[in-house]
């Protein structure tokens, strides 16, 4: 029998799926759980159409990213911070710095965590950081550190 399936159901499939299963199994464990219905014609449909919608979303989502990356690629973000005579700054750069000045250097308003530090940025210099996007979709940006008097 094809049902479609309401929720996650362990061993059978995910949510919106349709799936075969045995007529026992449907009628006296998926049915009465609310696990999942039939799978009609017209409610098929109904789930193509959600799953085309999702998809769509996704895409457009992606390309956002994509749009985003490109605009960030090769940026240079200037951060002033406090340092000693051998260029060691006092404390270090973190991602919630690097998102305030790249929201005020260029206007791009990116989530601190997105912000990936291999390591915390401890001296004065240039550092490449990555600030991932989307999954699979990251941009590449230089983090100019200038010491101020400590």
């Amino acid at each position: 029998m094809k049902v479609i399936l309401l929720a996650d159901v362990k061993g059978t499939g995910k949510k919106q799926e349709i799936v075969n299963v045995s007529d026992g199994y449907a009628r006296n464990f998926l049915f009465p759980k609310k696990l999942a219905m039939e799978a009609t014609p017209g409610a098929a449909k109904e789930v193509e159409r959600k799953q085309a919608a999702a998809r769509a979303r996704e895409t457009e989502r992606r390309l956002e990213a994509e749009k985003k990356a490109s605009s960030l690629r090769g940026k240079v973000i200037h951060v002033v911070a406090k340092c000693g005579a051998q260029g060691r700054l006092y404390g270090s750069v973190t991602g919630a710095e690097i998102a305030e000045a790249l929201k005020n250097q260029h206007g791009v308003d990116i989530d601190k965590r997105k912000i990936d530090l291999s390591e915390p940025i401890r001296t004065v210099g240039e550092t490449e950081v990555f600030v991932k996007l989307y999954p699979e979709i990251s941009a590449k940006m230089t983090v100019r550190v200038t010491g101020g008097e400590g």
